[in-house]
């Protein structure tokens, strides 16, 4: 991990849930699952990592979401869940990644999952290897662009009219569970976007909401 981003570690573990604070909650689901909210600096902007599925998967077909999958009998938590799903997703090691919080887990409505996010900070100008099985692309989206790009939008999905929280970058939408998890993020570290350097001026008042 590139020494710059020290300062940007401890803003962030001030805002954010504590891992075992995060796993310790309880939410609506029957498959616990866990996805890694890869963020890095560049150009002095903060960035997140997202997979487009395939469109011919059976749950979430084409849809854009953070690295994860369900946790594994066997894994010593849901940390390593969101570790090794990333490796095996996007080709990013375990070793690449600074675990520094996690957000507040959200349910997905239609699969049953209880997802909980896990925030780790990465170099920027890595080299993806897509799981040719699951992943058709990696994007890498500018968190302040994403924010620009928020507003409730109508969506038809499975043929019924909703209208949900989005956030569109070019042609690429954001909803769902993966829209929760953005909200909750934005919320936390709003001060950073603007001056993502600035990790020890960012008010400790929201760590371990």
């Amino acid at each position: 991990m590139a020494s710059g981003n020290h300062r940007l570690q401890d803003g962030l573990r001030r805002v954010l849930l504590a891992p075992e604070d995060a796993t310790a909650l309880e939410v609506r689901g029957a498959t616990n699952a866990a996805v890694l909210v890869p963020l890095y600096v560049d150009r002095g902007r903060l960035h997140a990592v997202f997979t487009r599925r395939h469109d011919d998967l059976r749950r979430h077909p084409g849809e854009i979401s953070f690295p994860g999958g369900r946790y594994d009998e066997g894994e010593p938590d849901l940390t390593a869940t969101a570790l090794r799903e990333a490796q095996e997703e996007i080709g990013l090691p375990r070793d690449a990644v600074e675990i520094v919080g996690a957000l507040q887990p959200t349910p997905t409505i239609a699969t049953g999952y209880a997802v909980y996010p896990f925030v780790g900070l990465i170099d920027a100008g890595r080299t993806w290897t897509p799981s040719a099985n699951e992943v058709a692309e990696v994007l890498e989206l500018p968190l302040d662009a994403l924010l620009a790009g928020y507003a409730r939008r109508r969506l038809v999905r499975r043929g019924v009219p909703i209208r949900t929280d989005t956030y569109v970058v070019g042609e690429n939408l954001i909803w769902g569970a993966t829209a929760r998890i953005l909200a909750d993020l934005f919320d936390r570290i709003g001060p950073l976007l603007g001056d993502p350097e600035a990790g020890s001026r960012v008010s400790p008042s929201r760590s371990g909401r």
